[in-house]
Parts: structure tokens; sequence; C-alpha cells
């Protein structure tokens, strides 16, 4: 990434050297690099917001927004850039100064709440939503209401907002996966079930969803692992996670089969299982 921003600086040096024979002092530099930001607006900024390490990006963003702070663009920049980083308190700050902008939209506001859920401040988040006119309608703004309302135990309000999110987005994997969980919380069990397996249909790769499946199967006594696309380290992952499940029933003895089977499943050695089992079968001393 260092590389790619060092090769549209040297580009944008050799323009500007071509155009005129003046020495080049730090004033010219400064006004050169502002220039790459005005005429790159969606390209290099854009690319720092989704590749590469996101400390770099908040890094970038930094140097950019000190070099022109009156750009709404590169303040939102940085405060992607710092949610990305899991710098929550920066980044409810960075929001903070974004929503105080001229050009500030409804769905900054919701990005502020969003990063206040991040920083575990539930109340400010939700109050920060309810500012927001009902007529601003966006799949993150049902998202994150269906979250707090979750958080209240409001679970029609949380079913109600969870529904009309996956409505708004082509990618629902992640909010039907939050959803399935608050069934789980709940002790809908078998509801949490179909809402995982919904999950997986739209994103097979996500594990957070397999492991939560494996949960809610668990939980209703089944200890069968479901047909699904698994890797050998995720199979015995999860068969450590239904062991623990079926433990936790008081279904012992079953439990213990399979932790044994994740110990012989994992194509190395698998500690978390290995030390649940041990501590298991380790005689009662009086």
């Amino acid at each position: 990434m260092r590389h790619l921003i060092l090769v549209i600086l040297c580009v944008a040096g050799v323009v500007g050297l071509s155009a005129c024979d003046k020495a080049i002092d730090k004033d010219a530099v400064d006004r050169d690099f502002a220039g790459v930001n005005a005429i790159d607006g969606t390209g290099l900024n854009e690319l720092m917001l989704t590749a590469g390490d996101p400390n770099e990006a908040v890094a970038y963003f930094q140097r950019a927004d000190g070099m022109d702070p009156d750009r709404i663009d590169l303040l939102r920049g940085l405060a992607k850039s710092l949610v990305r980083a899991k710098r929550n308190t920066e980044a409810v700050a960075a929001w903070n100064k974004v929503v105080s902008h001229a050009d500030a939209t409804d769905e900054d506001r919701v990005s502020l709440a969003d990063a206040m859920i991040r920083n575990n401040d539930w109340d400010r988040a939700e109050a920060t939503l309810n500012a927001i006119p009902p007529t601003h309608e966006s799949y993150q703004r049902y998202r994150l209401e269906a979250m707090i309302a979750d958080s209240n135990q409001n679970w029609a309000k949380a079913d109600s907002f969870y529904e009309t999110a996956v409505g708004l987005t082509t990618k629902p994997a992640p909010v039907l996966n939050n959803w399935g969980y608050s069934k789980l919380t709940r002790g809908d069990y078998a509801g949490a079930e179909k809402m995982f397996f919904d999950t997986l249909r739209h994103d097979p790769r996500m594990f957070t969803a397999k492991n939560n499946l494996v949960l809610a199967r668990g939980a209703q006594g089944n200890y069968t692992l479901p047909v699904m696309q698994m890797s050998q380290v995720e199979r015995a992952e999860l068969l450590h996670t239904l062991g623990l499940a079926a433990i936790k029933r008081g279904d012992v003895e079953i439990g213990k089969g399979l932790l044994r089977n994740a110990v012989e499943t994992h194509p190395q050695h698998f500690d978390a299982a290995a030390t649940a089992l041990a501590a298991l079968e380790a005689p009662v001393s009086n």
C-alpha cells in the first residue's frame, strides 16, 4: 500500500516538473499533494478504505485531513478507518466531527450511532438514532435499531427491525446471523437454527454462523453436525463447540465423545479440546 501511494506521488511530481522549470520547495510539494487528493476524489481514498492495514488508512486520512480539514469526504474516511482499526473511542470523536459539518447527512448520524454501539455506549446510540427523522430508512439504520431493541429485550420490535433490514440489502448474511443470535439468547433455539441456516445459504463461509448453528442444535439435544461446507479445522472446532453444549445440558458422556472426536479430527494439536477432555476425565479426589 505504501508503494502504491509513493508511485502516485511520484507521478504527480513528474507531471509538475514537466509543466514548468521551477525549484521545488515545501509549499509546492504540499500543493502537489493536495492536487493529487483533489483529483483522486474516489480513487485512492476508496482504495485506502477497503484494502491494506486499517492503521495505515488512518494515518493517510489524518495527513490528508490536515491539509484540507474542510473536506467532509476526508473526515468520513478517517472515521471509517478508525472503525476498521477498532479504535472505537477515536472513531466516535471522528464521527462527531463529521456530523458537525455543514454537509453532514442522516446516514452520517447513523454511522455515529454505530460507532457508539461499538464503544459500548448504547444509551447515546439510541438517543442519536431517535433524533434522526423516521423518513430516513436504510439497512444500516434498521440493523442498529434491531440491535438496540435486542439490548432492551424488546423482542417484537427487534424482529420487526431485523425483518426490515433484511429487505433493504442484497447481502443479508450478517443481519440474519445477528437475528439468529438474538433468538438464541431468548431461548428460541428452533427459530435460531432456522435463521443460521438462512445465513449460511447467503454466505456458506461464515464460520460464526456455523458455530452459532451448532450451538442452537446442541441446545435442543441434537448432537450431529449439519451438512454444510466446512474445512477439517472447522469440523474439529464445531465438534468442540457441540461437545461443550452437550456437557452444559448434562450429557457428559456424549460431550466427552464429541471432544475426543474433535481432538482426532483436528490436523494439528487441538489444545482447547484436549484440555477440556483431560479435565473431564481426571479422577476426582475426596
